[in-house]
């Protein structure tokens, strides 16, 4: 039978495969604490939405949270949504009626913006009918500006022309006016009211509602509301409705003087479907637990808020769904560390222990392979007595006594490598001792058995003379 190598059954042999087995378990806890580092899409450039991620961004690594973002700027929002929905963003700023991806959905509301469209109360327009043949100005604005305006334009019937020129009795005009030259415009009469999509409490809302009030006789200002909002927003489902609640730009007079219900666009955050809960729930809560952090930064912080809903099940079958992690945090249900590790450290557990199984079988089935060794060993050592006394000549017991030899130090390289029970090892002890004191007397009995049979062949040789 082969001889095990000794090494096998050292201490140090498993110590060590126990400090691997220690070792590969800390390593997974290594992983699973490690930070996850998610990377978001953002856009516009020149929106509020960069340094807003940004802030929050800087802020989770001042904390050393385990939630990291790295961006991937954009100029527009359609390309941050395509870079969610193809899968180079895990997270991505999103306005939903620009492009809507397939795999987004809702973390939170990053900015809402409202359709705000004022005018001195003078100009007696009150409403989108009334807008037909009018100059209308806007500032700075985005391809998605002009397809919800031209969308509830049309909505009422009326087309949007951007050529300079009187406008058709159906049509409005629309008229590209700095921000800071909107109540000029009004002196001048190069327009009749003024628009806006933006949020309505955001500080260039105040400025160009003020703008208007300056130049509105007794400072009175109207509001073009959309009554019928539910409608549009059935006809346009991408958009939502929007009330700008009264007194929001002034108290003396309250201004608006009553809720003024009009439509809009909200920037999102959204996630890719695929997302676990648990990492889109940590997400969430940092949004709103590191806003004032944020805030500190940017005042776009102000702005985020959850998504508005009734149930759960409204919340995920809505038309711009919202993640079930994000809505395990807004209803207080996140997972606790076991509660999301349990399966895993289960797992690791299950596998640790099945692992120092087989060490302790494979030690003990080893152990058992060496005692057999042992017992051979004796067994040859009492064959080894028992052909002595057969022999007769000197070399063949030159031969067993090598043997003996080579058998007693496989005892004790045993004996190295176990911590062998004394009977085992007295056992032997005794059957090396009797090996050798047979092979030592068979051997001089033999070498007198010669001597007096060659002295009497001599003797008898000699008598016969």
């Amino acid at each position: 039978m082969a001889t095990l190598p000794a090494w096998i059954l050292r201490r140090e042999t498993l110590l060590l495969a126990g400090a691997a087995l220690l070792g590969a378990g800390g390593v997974a806890a290594w992983v699973l604490l490690q930070a996850t580092v998610l990377t978001i899409a953002v856009a516009p450039r020149d929106g509020t939405e960069p340094g807003l991620i940004k802030a929050y961004a800087d802020a989770l690594d001042a904390a050393h949270e385990k939630v990291r973002l790295r961006i991937l700027s954009f100029d527009d929002v359609r390309e941050s949504a395509a870079a969610l929905q193809d899968g180079r963003a895990d997270l991505a700023v999103v306005r939903p009626d620009v492009l809507l991806p397939t795999n987004g959905l809702t973390l939170a509301i990053l900015r809402d913006q409202a359709m705000v469209i004022a005018s001195p109360e003078q100009a007696g327009i009150t409403s989108f009918p009334k807008l037909a043949g009018k100059r209308l100005g806007i500032a700075a604005h985005r391809d998605a500006d002009l397809w919800l305006l031209r969308n509830l334009l049309g909505y009422y019937g009326l087309t949007l022309e951007e050529a300079a020129g009187p406008a058709r009795d159906s049509a409005v005009l629309l008229v590209p006016v700095d921000q800071e030259a909107v109540a000029a415009a009004f002196r001048e009469r190069r327009i009749d009211a003024f628009v806006s999509i933006i949020a309505p409490s955001a500080p260039k809302a105040l400025a160009l509602v003020s703008a208007v009030q300056g130049v509105a006789r007794g400072g009175k200002v109207a509001f073009v509301a959309v009554e019928d909002d539910g409608a549009v927003i059935e006809r346009f489902p991408r958009l939502q409705a929007v009330t700008v609640p009264g007194g929001l730009f002034g108290g003396r007079p309250k201004l608006p003087a009553d809720d003024v219900k009009t439509v809009g666009a909200s920037y999102r955050l959204m996630a890719r479907a695929s997302l676990s809960r648990v990492v889109a729930a940590d997400v969430t809560q940092q949004l709103f637990e590191k806003r004032t952090a944020a805030a500190q930064a940017t005042d776009a912080a102000e702005y985020v808020q959850a998504p508005a809903y009734d149930t759960t099940v409204a919340a995920t079958s809505a038309r711009i769904p919202i993640h079930p992690g994000a809505i395990d945090y807004y209803e207080r249900d996140q997972h606790g560390f076991i509660e999301r590790y349990g399966d895993t450290l289960y797992l690791l557990g299950a596998l640790a222990g099945g692992l120092v199984s087989v060490l302790a079988w494979i030690r003990q089935r080893l152990a058992g392979l060496r005692r057999e060794r042992i017992d051979e060993i004796m067994d040859r050592l009492l064959e080894i007595a028992g052909q002595a006394r057969a022999l007769r000549d000197p070399a063949a017991f030159e031969a067993l006594t090598v043997e003996v030899d080579a058998l007693a130090m496989d005892v004790v390289r045993y004996a190295r490598a176990r911590e062998p029970d004394t009977r085992t090892m007295s056992a032997a002890s005794v059957a090396i001792d009797t090996a050798r004191a047979t092979i030592a007397d068979c051997r001089a009995r033999a070498a007198g058995d010669g001597g007096r049979t060659g002295r009497a062949v001599r003797l008898h040789g000699a008598g016969g003379a």
